[in-house]
C-alpha cells in the first residue's frame, strides 16, 4: 500500500494561503489511514477464517466418508502378521470327528543366501549338495558368483539339516523362519487333505495357502487367526479311514484293478465317515500335477468326486422305487422280462443273453434284468424319470467340500429320449461319480428323504425333501436284501453275519477317450447299505478295471471284483463304528400269542 503523507506540502502552503488551519489537513489524512489499515487487516482475518472453515470441512468430510464406509462393510477380524512383515502366518488345525490330528503346523525354516556375504561360495556350494543332494551344484556355484544379492536355496529345511548348514559357518548362508503344514498321517486321507503350500514369501515369515482338498476349500476359515485354537472338525474316522485304505488297497491289488474308491456314509447326517481314492499320495510332499496324458493315471485324481463313469446296475433300485412310488407296481406284480426287446430301433439285451421270461418286480432287482428295469422305466415315462433323478441330485454338480467336487458335473444324454430313459434305467446313458451314487442310495437307506454329502461334523440329522414314501423305501431295502442273500442275486459274497449287508452291483464297459468302449475294461460298482432292515451307513465301493483271475478265467463284475472288497470292509469297520453283530429280524409267521389265563 502506498502512504499518503498526513501533512502534504502542496496543500499545507495552500490552506496557509487561504487562512485555513493546516492541523486539519493531517488529522483528516490520520482518519483516512487508520480506516485503510482497518480494513486491510479485516479482509486478511476474513480469508484466514475461511481458510480454515474450508480445511475443517474437508478434514469432517474424510472423517464422515470414513465411518460411512465402515457401517456398510462386512465386520472382519484383523490377521495376525509377524513383526515388520505384512504375511499372515497363522493357520488353525484340522481334526477328524473324535479330535485326532489330520493337519497340523509345524516349525521349521528355509535356507537362503546373499552371495555378496559369502565367504567361499565354492566351498560352501560343495556342502550344501553333500547336505542337500538334489540340488544342481553347477547352477547354484553360478548364482553364488554372479551378480545375484538374494536367492532362495531350499524353501523347507529339518532341524538336522539347519544344523549341518549352520555348521559350514559361512556368514552368507542365512535361515528364515517357516510355520509349516504337516499331515502325521501320510498318505491317509490325502486326497481330502489335498495338501498346502507357501503364497507369499518373505525373510521373516511365509503364508502357508491351500492348494487343494478342504485345505483349499475352507482356505479362507484356516487361515482366519481368528479360528487358530478352533480346529476345523471335518466328519471324518481316522480309525475307520485307515481300516477302510487298508482293505482297500489290498483289493485293489487283489483284484488288478487300476485305481479304487470307497465311500462310507452316515444315511441321516450325510456325513462322510471315510472316503479313499487309491493310488494315492502323500500330501507332506505333493507330487506336481499330471500335464499330459489320461488325468485318471495320476494319484492327484480323486475317483470318490473326478471319476465320472456310467455306474451300471446300481441305478436299477431307482426305477424300481420309482415305479412303486408312482403306483404302477409292488414288489411282486410280474413283469415279462422276455426278449426280443426294442426300443428306439435298439435291441435291449441281458448279461450274456440270459432271458429270464416273467419276473417280479423284486425278482427283477435280484436277478438284474435289464429288460425288466427297461419296461419299469417305459411305464414310468422319460419326464417322469428326469424329474425322479434330479431330486436325488444325479443331474447337478456336487456341492461336497472339497475344491476337486468342482469337476464333478454328472454326464447326460443331449437329447432325452424313450431309448435314453430305457438304458439309464440300467445305468448306461448317464454318468455320474461314486458320491453321487451314495447319496441316492442313502435316501432309499433313511426312509426317503434326501441327504446331501458333507465332509464337516453334524450334530444332528440333516435330511431334506422327501422324494419316496417311506413303506417304497422299505420294500427298495428289502429288494437289495434279497440280492446278497437271494437265489440267484448277484451279491452273494457281499453277507456279512450279524450285519445283514443289502446292495446292487453295477458293471459297466469303461469308456474310450475319444468315444465307444473297451471291450474289457469295466468299472464294477457295489452299492451297498447295512443293516439292511434299518441302515445307518451307506458303503460304495468302485474298482477302475479290475480283473479277478483266481479261477484262471479272468472276471470283471462287480460280484466277483467289488462284492468281496466291500464286504470285508463292513466286517472291518462296523465293530468300529460301535455295531455288534445282531440276529436279524423276521415276521413272527406262524406264530399265535394266548393267555396264560
Amino acid at each position: 500500500m502506498i502512504r499518503t503523507p498526513l501533512r502534504p506540502l502542496a496543500r499545507i502552503l495552500d490552506a496557509r494561503a487561504r487562512g485555513e488551519n493546516p492541523d486539519a489537513i493531517e488529522n483528516e489524512n490520520r482518519r483516512i489511514r487508520h480506516e485503510q489499515m482497518r480494513d486491510q487487516s479485516r479482509t486478511r482475518a476474513e480469508s484466514r477464517l475461511l481458510v480454515l472453515g474450508v480445511f475443517f470441512f474437508c478434514a469432517f468430510a474424510v472423517v464422515g466418508a470414513r465411518m460411512g464406509l465402515l457401517a456398510v462393510s462386512e465386520p472382519t477380524e484383523p490377521r495376525a502378521q509377524a513383526p515388520g512383515s505384512i504375511i499372515s502366518n497363522t493357520r488353525a488345525d484340522i481334526v477328524d470327528r473324535n479330535g485326532s490330528i489330520l493337519a497340523t503346523n509345524f516349525d521349521t525354516h528355509a535356507l537362503y543366501a546373499q552371495p555378496p556375504q559369502l565367504i567361499d561360495p565354492q566351498g560352501s556350494v560343495q556342502k550344501l549338495v553333500e547336505i542337500f543332494p538334489d540340488l544342481d551344484g553347477e547352477r547354484l556355484l553360478k548364482d553364488f558368483t554372479g551378480k545375484r544379492k538374494f536367492l532362495w536355496v531350499k524353501k523347507k529345511i529339518s532341524a538336522e539339516q539347519m544344523q549341518a548348514v549352520h555348521d559350514i559357518g559361512d556368514p552368507g548362508l542365512l535361515f528364515a523362519p517357516r510355520d509349516m503344514r504337516l499331515y502325521p498321517n501320510g498318505e491317509l486321507a490325502a486326497h481330502i487333505m489335498g495338501g498346502a503350500s507357501f503364497g507369499r514369501e518373505g525373510v521373516r515369515a511365509a503364508e502357508v495357502i491351500g492348494v487343494a482338498g478342504v485345505e483349499k476349500y475352507f482356505d479362507d476359515y484356516l487361515r482366519n487367526p481368528a479360528n487358530a485354537g478352533k480346529p476345523l472338525e471335518l466328519s471324518l474316522d481316522l480309525t475307520v479311514q485307515a481300516a477302510t485304505e487298508r482293505v482297500l488297497s489290498g483289493g485293489m491289488k487283489l483284484m488288478n484293478a487300476k485305481g479304487a474308491t470307497s465311500i462310507l456314509m452316515d444315511v441321516h447326517t450325510g456325513e462322510v465317515i471315510s472316503v479313499a481314492s487309491l493310488p494315492a499320495f502323500n500330501p507332506n510332499d505333493r507330487p506336481r500335477p499330471a500335464i499330459e496324458g489320461d488325468a485318471s493315471d495320476s494319484p492327484l485324481f480323486n475317483r470318490s468326486v473326478q471319476g465320472v463313469y456310467e455306474l451300471g446296475s446300481t441305478f436299477k433300485i431307482f426305477a424300481a422305487a420309482q415305479a412303486m412310488e408312482l403306483g404302477l407296481v409292488t414288489a411282486n406284480t410280474l413283469i415279462d422280462t422276455a426278449g426280443p426287446m426294442r426300443v428306439g430301433g435298439h435291441s435291449i439285451g441281458e448279461f450274456r443273453n440270459k432271458n429270464y421270461g416273467t419276473l417280479t418286480v423284486s425278482q427283477i432287482i435280484e436277478k438284474s434284468s435289464n429288460r425288466g428295469t427297461a419296461r419299469l422305466a417305459l411305464m414310468i415315462g422319460k419326464e417322469r424319470q428326469q424329474e425322479f433323478l434330479r431330486s436325488l441330485g444325479l443331474f447337478e454338480k456336487l456341492s461336497f467340500e472339497i475344491i476337486e467336487a468342482s469337476g464333478s458335473t454328472p454326464l447326460l444324454p443331449a437329447r432325452y429320449t424313450d431309448l435314453s430313459a430305457v438304458t439309464i434305467s440300467y445305468g448306461h446313458g448317464i454318468s455320474t461319480t461314486a458320491m453321487h451314487l451314495a447319496a441316492g442310495y442313502a435316501a432309499i437307506a433313511n426312509g426317503g428323504r434326501v441327504v446331501k454329502p458333507t465332509l464337516v461334523k453334524q450334530n444332528a440329522p440333516q435330511m431334506g425333501n422327501r422324494v419316496m414314501r417311506e413303506d417304497v423305501a422299505s420294500a427298495a431295502r428289502a429288494m437289495l436284501r434279497d440280492v446278497v442273500i437271494g437265489d440267484g442275486g448277484t451279491a452273494s459274497f457281499a453277507e456279512v453275519p450279524g450285519y445283514f449287508v443289502g446292495g446292487k452291483t453295477g458293471t459297466a464297459d469303461k469308456p474310450k477317450p475319444r468315444g465307444g468302449y473297451y471291450k474289457e475294461k469295466t468299472i464294477a460298482t457295489f452299492a451297498s447299505m447295512f443293516p439292511a432292515h434299518d441302515p445307518r451307513y451307506v458303503l460304495v465301493v468302485t474298482l477302475d478295471e479290475p480283473v479277478e483271475t483266481s479261477s484262471g478265467t479272468p472276471r470283471r463284475t462287480a460280484g466277483w471284483t467289488a462284492v468281496p472288497i466291500a464286504a470285508e470292509i463292513v466286517r472291518r469297520v462296523a465293530p468300529l463304528l460301535g455295531m455288534r453283530p445282531a440276529i436279524e429280524p423276521a415276521p413272527l409267521a406262524g406264530i399265535t400269542l394266548t393267555s396264560s389265563n
